[in-house]
């Protein structure tokens, strides 16, 4: 229970403040907050933020119930988790993430959206390749370098089968 009061705590407040309080407070800080779009590309939009944070919930949940551990770095899973989104991308949670934003500057047509996405992207870029994937080689060892040869960073893809 602890784990997922933890995880449901993480995913609201760290997430949230990416794909919801900043772009509020980048849209904020125009003349006037944009109104969304309502044509088809504003429904697409939509349609992409409830995936972006369909996925960033259903990591979170993997990690409680497979992983057991939270989405926090400091109570990470004890169980390596390469099932569900993870069989098609390696970072499924942050990907989810900047979808959502990438989303929002669609839907609300500011390029200050875009710009933050491609900030927001890049920070989470480099945390990955100096923190997370080099604690995660030392944690998991052979398991998580097989996973990283079969499955991509970034850019989802049909998981390879085992021979």
């Amino acid at each position: 229970m602890r784990l997922a009061i933890e995880a449901t705590l993480a995913t609201i407040v760290v997430p949230g403040a990416a794909v919801i309080l900043a772009p509020y407070l980048i849209l904020s800080a125009q003349d006037s907050i944009p109104a969304p779009r309502t044509d088809l590309l504003g429904l697409l939009a939509i349609l992409l933020v409830v995936v972006g944070a369909s996925m960033m919930i259903w990591v979170s949940y993997s990690f409680v119930v497979r992983g057991r551990g939270t989405p926090i770095p400091i109570d990470p899973p004890s169980n390596f988790v390469a099932h569900g989104l993870f069989r098609y991308v390696r970072n499924p949670m942050y990907l989810g993430a900047v979808l959502v934003v990438i989303s929002e500057t669609v839907l609300f047509q500011c390029w200050w959206l875009g710009v933050y996405a491609l900030g927001l992207w890049l920070v989470l870029h480099s945390f990955l390749v100096v923190f997370e994937e080099p604690q995660l080689r030392r944690r998991f060892g052979q398991v998580y370098l097989d996973y990283c040869a079969s499955t991509p960073r970034w850019i989802p893809r049909q998981p390879r089968r085992s021979p």
